[in-house]
């Protein structure tokens, strides 16, 4: 006779084990998930740790706490840049991304190389007027007192990002960096230890740069709808008027190179503009010509057909987008970075007589490509996620509607760069998106009359259902107004604590 406890024991030996096996598995799946969530964060501290290395061997520190004063700057600089890169650069490529002319991954490879780039060649004006430009260097700051208040105002920004980064929102870098520079020197040395003229001309810019790219955005699609898609002969205007689309944007751009970027490699006349730009951009009106003829053959003369002909020039714009956010935003980066590295370069005991015997002529190159590598790797690592906020929630785009806001971001965060101005490349991109979605219900209101659209409205039953119908989501911009809002007092009293207790950690009187 079966010993009945045997049995018992046989039925749940098959069972237990795949219990114990599940929670096998599930550990092992868990701890890879961990794993590779844990890559990016751990990549970054070796960056940082990189960065705070190069910073201790390229400047002389007179004592070992000046050293580590330089390296730790350095490391904070770097972090801010990966913040940017995450959060910012997303305003680059999202729209191209949002009309699906061009995969994730082909945004992010071209971003991150055109990023550098521009921070490289073209970053100069900027910094110094981050580094240099708000804090007075006629008030007499204490030096160290100084350099820490420059940290405090990277720390402020650089987790005020982050945080802004992890919950989905775009906000403006320059405005963090900023605030957090505005907060750190009014600690330091007072509401006089501000330069309010600069910041007065910067405040200005904030204002004018988004309703400027709306204006120019909207502009740009009221042309191409008006020259080309409202067009009778579809194919044929798209074939006329995009080389001529083209050849304007590498003639802008090569005018821009020109004048702000071969200057850090050989002495270029500014009259030499009227010659390079023009021949440039001709060439390219020139070159492209047969390119979209060709691109077209067999092509009919529908509207997504002449879409598709947008691809080539919303990558260009990308491109020259990226190029222009890189040699603006590298300040917001490592502008506080280079104002440290010229205070320990003339060891003198107030900002006024280090400007005066280190005077910021030219940024050392190693401090740049900290804010150009930092913004790339940020970008790669943790940028995916805002591209798909920024291109595809605010409002529906396509080729051709995303092409109208990357080259109006363009040429303005490109004028703004040329005249040394910080401005939000956030506002700026976002409000070219807003500008293209208010034009589309303007013009559709226009198309189908006050009768129409109140014949629309009425047919809406509720709020909701009405907000669904809008092409301008009101809830993101009523978001994203909130946030920028917020951002200058957030960063700035966050900088402000963080200065107070490096104030009190360091014995700094």
């Amino acid at each position: 006779m079966q010993n009945p406890q045997s049995n018992h024991q046989k039925r749940y030996k098959g069972p237990a084990l795949d219990k114990d096996l599940d929670k096998i598995s599930f550990v092992e799946g868990a701890a890879e998930s961990l794993g590779r969530r844990l890559i990016g964060p751990g990549l970054g501290v070796v960056f940082m740790a990189l960065c705070a290395v190069v910073a201790a061997f390229h400047v002389p520190a007179w004592s070992l706490s000046d050293t580590l004063v330089l390296a730790a700057a350095a490391a904070v600089g770097a972090y801010m840049a990966m913040n940017i890169g995450a959060n910012d650069v997303a305003n680059n490529v999202g729209p191209a991304v949002g009309a699906r002319a061009i995969t994730l991954t082909t945004a992010l490879i071209l971003a991150a190389f055109f990023e550098s780039a521009g921070a490289l060649l073209v970053g100069d004006d900027v910094l110094e007027t981050v580094s240099s430009g708000i804090i007075l260097p006629a008030h007499q700051v204490n030096s160290a007192v100084f350099t820490t208040a420059m940290i405090a105002a990277l720390v402020a920004a650089a987790l005020w990002i982050n945080m802004a980064t992890l919950i989905g929102a775009p906000v403006s870098t320059t405005h963090s960096v900023i605030g957090g520079v505005v907060g750190a020197g009014i600690a330091a040395g007072g509401w006089g230890a501000v330069n309010w003229s600069t910041m007065a001309a910067i405040a200005a810019s904030w204002v004018a740069s988004p309703v400027l790219g709306a204006l120019v955005a909207a502009s740009f699609l009221a042309f191409i709808r008006y020259m080309i898609l409202d067009r009778e002969d579809r194919l044929q205007a798209a074939r006329f008027w995009l080389p001529v689309l083209i050849g304007l944007l590498v003639g802008a751009f090569t005018a821009y190179l020109t004048i702000k970027g071969l200057d850090r490699l050989l002495a270029v006349p500014h009259g030499f503009v009227f010659v390079t730009a023009p021949l440039l951009g001709g060439a390219a009106w020139l070159f492209t010509i047969p390119l979209i003829a060709r691109q077209s053959a067999g092509f009919d003369n529908r509207r997504q057909s002449i879409r598709g002909l947008f691809t080539g020039p919303l990558m260009v714009a990308a491109a020259l987008l990226s190029f222009a956010h890189g040699a603006n935003d590298v300040a917001n980066a490592v502008g506080p970075v280079a104002a440290i590295v010229n205070v320990q370069l003339a060891h003198t005991d107030t900002v006024a007589q280090a400007m005066e015997t280190e005077p910021v002529t030219t940024v050392p190159l190693w401090v740049s490509a900290i804010g150009a590598f930092g913004i790339s790797l940020g970008l790669m690592l943790f940028g995916p996620r805002l591209i798909r906020v920024v291109g595809q929630r605010i409002t529906k785009l396509n080729p051709v509607r995303a092409f109208c806001v990357s080259l109006a971001a363009a040429i303005t965060v490109l004028i703004a760069s040329g005249l040394g101005l910080p401005v939000s490349s956030t506002y700026i991109a976002v409000g070219a998106v807003f500008g293209v979605g208010f034009f589309r219900e303007w013009s559709w209101r226009r198309r189908q009359g006050e009768g129409a659209s109140r014949l629309f409205n009425r047919s809406i039953r509720n709020r909701e259902a009405h907000n669904s119908r809008l092409l301008v989501r009101r809830t993101y911009l009523l978001t994203i107004m909130t946030a920028w809002m917020v951002t200058v007092p957030i960063s700035a009293t966050i900088a402000a604590i963080v200065f107070e207790l490096l104030r009190l950690v360091l014995g700094l009187s």
